[in-house]
């Protein structure tokens, strides 16, 4: 296990890196309990960087795509940056008008978590969000832990305890390259997703749950990311590419179960993504024009990484039908995802 301190604007950044039997590496940040990058090997051995990021610790600072980063204290949109519970209405900073995004420009992404304990197996950051904080309610004691495996298997535990009632949503947005640069519209996807959340022009869900068949958000099938998102889809047209909730059609609280892959024809390299979450959102990086420059040094394109977060469903405290994202006091949240990382 490697660490390594940097001071910055934002603080001093802690870096971890952890190395499994195989020479495989993790680098995770205390910046947002992140993921800096994986380091697996291809069908022909090589060492292949598979997670996006940037070349400095500063980069990483208040960044746009949250790169790597644990979205929270809700993952996603919530509309008009409100919510009711228990009565009482709360209102939330409108970071991507007219939504609330990813828990404000100072969420979890953005703060500073504690290394509680960190070896080459396992990482465990925690970070305490007091009431009010970005306007949600209680405070919230919160842990992020990271376990690799000698059989290149990344675990993530999300928990959380509240002292009152409160929402929370927990998903990391880590953009994968199977190929490690380059764009991903050649990757395989298969999702177990038979329906989606409708949304506005703002990507904001109307509440309303679609069936995927006959439409570009069927990844039932195995498909290439690119083959469809260049088609007259509404959604497509809204986010520029896919920036979609697909439910999981066989999803259990606590129960953890595969639920999608993604292949590299060129590395060989296949991503199975196994969560106890309800959904997840696709989105194939189709802003990331802009952000800050790759570790290589190389400007980032639209649909150079896609993001599979696995979460509850965006703004579900706005919608009773919706699974809850409620949390109470003597209840834990808990929220689990798995990578793990083979070769065809």
């Amino acid at each position: 296990m490697i660490k390594q301190t940097f001071n910055t604007p934002a603080g001093e950044i802690t870096w971890i890196t952890m190395k499994n039997s195989t020479g495989a590496t993790v680098t995770l940040s205390s910046l947002g309990a992140g993921i800096i990058s994986v380091i697996v090997p291809d069908r022909q051995g090589n060492m292949v960087d598979v997670a996006l990021g940037y070349k400095s610790p500063e980069d990483y600072i208040q960044d746009g795509p949250n790169c790597g980063k644990t979205a929270g204290r809700f993952a996603n949109r919530i509309a008009n940056g409100q919510f009711t519970l228990n009565g009482q209405t709360y209102h939330l900073p409108v970071n991507l008008p007219p939504n609330h995004l990813h828990g404000g420009h100072r969420g979890f992404a953005n703060k500073l978590w504690t290394v509680d304990s960190a070896t080459d197996a396992q990482v465990v950051f925690s970070l305490i969000s007091p009431d009010g904080d970005m306007g949600y309610p209680g405070t919230l004691h919160l842990t992020a832990t990271y376990r690799w495996t000698d059989d290149n298997l990344l675990e993530i535990v999300y928990n959380a305890v509240t002292d009152k009632p409160t929402v929370v949503n927990l998903t990391n947005h880590a953009y994968w390259n199977l190929n490690g640069s380059g764009s991903i519209l050649g990757h395989i996807l298969q999702m177990n997703a038979s329906r989606y959340l409708v949304t506005d022009k703002y990507l904001t869900p109307t509440g309303e749950i679609a069936n995927v068949q006959g439409t570009p958000l069927d990844f039932i099938t195995p498909k290439p990311l690119g083959q469809d998102i260049k088609q007259p889809f509404r959604p497509l047209i809204d986010a520029n590419g896919y920036d979609q909730c697909l439910i999981f059609d066989f999803a259990s609280p606590r129960r953890i179960q595969p639920q999608a892959s993604l292949t590299s024809d060129l590395t060989g390299i296949t991503m199975q993504v196994a969560t106890d979450s309800p959904a997840a959102m696709l989105y194939t990086g189709n802003w990331l024009e802009g952000a800050p420059d790759s570790r290589s040094g190389h400007p980032f394109h639209a649909y150079d990484g896609v993001a599979v977060e696995c979460q509850g469903y965006p703004d579900a405290p706005n919608h009773p039908h919706f699974p809850s994202t409620t949390l109470n006091p003597g209840e834990t949240y808990s929220n689990t995802i798995i990578y793990s990382f083979s070769t065809l």
